[in-house]
């Protein structure tokens, strides 16, 4: 059964030890309850892929679909 909703777009971050990334992806604010916009479960997906890559510390690969902030050493 799918949400009946708005859809928009929303900021994610994702965090790993070598590096930051900050995404958007659509999300829908539910008729029935719309204090927080929920994610489908292909976005889901597509996340837990971008901290994947992100723990790997697939910089190229990540900064093709968001900004990507590289931690430096001290």
């Amino acid at each position: 059964m799918a949400l009946q909703g708005r859809r928009t777009r929303i900021e994610r971050w994702i965090h790993a030890p070598a590096c930051v990334v900050r995404v958007e992806v659509d999300a829908i604010i539910p008729d029935a309850d719309p204090s927080e916009p929920c994610l489908e479960p292909q976005t889901i997906r597509f996340l837990d892929d971008l901290q994947m890559k992100a723990e790997r510390g697939l910089v190229n690969e990540l900064s093709q679909v968001g900004d990507v902030y590289v931690r430096r050493s001290a």
